[in-house]
């Protein structure tokens, strides 16, 4: 079977077992450093990946897709009076995309329990509307929601500031919330409320200064009468909350505007991009020094083989097939280790779960103490691009590891390389 002259030589010296022990070795060690790298690179991606979605799962879990909200003017004041919520519901919800709409009010409140007071923010939902807005799991149970009712004066609490406050389901707390009179006098509103419940996110800004309350107890509160403070609006969708908010926006008159929720915890996914970025950088370094193995590896194997180069330029080889030979020797080392560790990274990553609690069982240690962290398990979440684009640049670099050695191949010259035979 026709086979060309370069592949066929370049698969004769990758199979060849006559090498110095140290081409051997530097061989081995490109090989694998290439294949860790890669699998590394892959497995820590699709772990923050899959930290990345447990953070947006846990901030959606309490907060809209998006909000619509008064526009507010340079003094962060609303530039006009509230608008008809009922009537921007109702076209809202002709929008296709759009799951559910439902109003909500936010005041700004000082919890009090002696002797502890805490800062929270205290929102005003519609019980029956809010399984149309938000995916509240196992954090909000259906018959904690049924206890805000209009005039009960019950609220709910987050984990962490009851824990602050000292209280518990049953107790009282003292909402201290800032009001002015008519004429500007600042005059404080106190009113008791019942702690009807504790739910937990697992996100230190909301369990620890959210509490949630009835709608028409907080807007009296508020401003004295059922005034929303906007409409929350729940997508098919929330990945492309984006695209949504556009075509809310557009149908929205100029006095509003809409914020979803990549606007609003922007920096939470800016700090995980950075992240991703750095760690991939970094990682990458690991495939960089391996893909430099090969060129001292290929750079040995082009000095052991001067006597073989010459005797293909002398029966004719042309410098062009010599340096085929060596690219096609050093990528076959390098694109194994690429393949390899592309699909040893594909398989740890589908199984990280399962592989870090066997460990941990096995040797009786947590790696995220749930004493310590909000999340005890490691999620991982492989994303197939990630791995098109690693293991494209990966077989890149070690492509391009091939070039100097072939090309120092192509010119060695035959007769001194005979001379001394």
């Amino acid at each position: 079977m026709f086979r060309p002259l370069p592949l066929f030589i370049g698969l004769r010296y990758v199979r060849a077992r006559n090498h110095k022990f140290f081409v051997s070795f530097i061989t081995w060690v490109s090989l694998l450093g290439v294949c860790l790298g890669v699998a590394a690179l892959i497995v820590v991606l699709s772990v923050m990946n899959g930290f990345e979605g447990e953070l947006r799962d846990r901030l959606l879990a309490l907060s809209a897709h998006a909000r619509v909200l008064v526009r507010s003017n340079a003094d962060g004041q609303a530039a006009t009076a509230a608008p008809d919520w009922a009537a921007t519901a109702a076209s809202l919800r002709q929008l296709p995309g759009v799951r559910g709409i439902a109003p909500y009010v936010e005041v700004q409140a000082l919890a009090v329990h002696e002797p502890d007071m805490l800062a929270i923010q205290l929102r005003g939902i519609e019980p029956a509307q809010e399984s149309q807005v938000e995916s509240l799991g196992a954090a909000v149970t259906a018959g904690q929601l049924a206890d805000l009712t209009p005039g009960s004066e019950r609220i709910l609490l987050g984990a962490v500031a009851a824990q602050q406050l000292g209280v518990a389901t049953g107790d009282t707390v003292s909402l201290l919330i800032p009001a002015t009179d008519d004429d500007g006098t600042l005059r404080p509103l106190l009113r008791e409320f019942t702690v009807a419940g504790i739910f937990e996110i697992g996100l230190q800004e909301m369990d620890g200064a959210l509490a949630l309350a009835s709608f028409q107890d907080v807007a009296a509160l508020a401003a004295g009468d059922s005034t929303a403070s906007g409409l929350r609006l729940r997508f098919d969708d929330a990945l492309r909350a984006p695209q949504r908010s556009a075509e809310v926006a557009a149908r929205l008159p100029p006095a509003l505007e809409v914020r979803d929720w990549t606007v609003e915890h922007a920096s939470y996914f800016r700090a995980i991009r950075i992240e991703k970025t750095m760690m991939a950088i970094i990682l990458m370094l690991i495939v960089a020094v391996a893909a430099f193995s090969i060129v001292a590896m290929l750079v040995m194997v082009v000095t052991d083989k001067r006597n073989d180069i010459a005797i293909l330029r002398t029966l004719g080889a042309s410098p062009g097939r010599v340096s085929r030979v060596f690219l096609v020797q050093g990528l076959v080392i390098g694109w194994s280790g690429v393949l390899l560790g592309v699909l040893l990274g594909v398989v740890l990553s589908l199984n990280a779960g399962a592989i870090v609690a066997h460990l941990e069982s096995a040797f009786g240690f947590h790696i995220m103490d749930p004493d310590v962290y909000y999340i005890t398990g490691i999620p991982s979440e492989l994303r197939w691009p990630n791995v098109l684009w690693i293991g494209g640049i990966a077989l890149l670099m070690t492509a391009l590891a091939t070039v100097y050695p072939a090309l120092r191949a192509s010119q060695v010259p035959p007769a001194e390389a005979l001379r001394y035979e």
